[in-house]
């Protein structure tokens, strides 16, 4: 019918970007990022019972320039926040983020003058994970959703063009805080 019939069995099709795809979905270089109670977790994460070099990630970067990675683990400081956005420009492209506990995602309980209501206000940030702290398990699930999210992202130009849009669109979108629902 296909091509597929007339190709002998055992030789796998697929595009350069799936398999480019395929191969940075499994090589995240997080930066060291704690912040509060969140980096407890996140540290847990990387020790043994759950052990995040199942995933190809077992070390955390010091320098921001050999990360792709930032996970945002607990509240952010308006002192704080141009650090931040720093570290983030530092990083390489192509570069995520990952939004860990909801001081991060929303600014938590904490709703005063000193504290950013939500990380989205400094730096686009692809996977939100939620709890007071999340378990090393919903990080899991985060960095798994990120994973789906590379897996299936443009490369070369493409990939650039896609990164500056979704920066510009995450930026202009109202924070979490500011969204009515059925919560407010």
């Amino acid at each position: 019918m296909g091509l597929e019939d007339k190709i002998p069995q055992g030789v796998l099709l697929t595009t350069a970007e799936q398999l480019f795809g395929w191969a940075r979905k499994a090589s995240f270089w997080p930066a060291t990022f704690g912040l509060a109670c969140c980096a407890i977790e996140m540290m847990s994460f990387g020790a043994t019972p759950h052990d995040a070099g199942r995933w190809g990630q077992e070390v955390f970067r010091a320098s921001p320039r050999q990360a792709d990675l930032m996970i945002v683990a607990g509240r952010v400081s308006q002192k704080f926040a141009p650090v931040v956005r720093q570290i983030y420009d530092q990083m390489a492209e192509p570069k995520r983020v990952l939004s860990m506990g909801v001081c991060a995602s929303s600014g938590g309980m904490f709703n005063n003058y000193a504290l950013v209501q939500g990380v989205d206000h400094i730096v686009p940030v692809d996977v939100y994970v939620p709890g007071c702290p999340p378990r090393p398990e919903m990080l899991i699930d985060g960095i798994m959703k990120l994973r789906t999210i590379v897996q299936n992202a443009p490369i070369g130009a493409d990939e650039r063009d896609a990164a500056i849009a979704r920066e510009a669109r995450q930026l202009v979108a109202s924070s979490l805080t500011e969204q009515k629902g059925l919560l407010r």
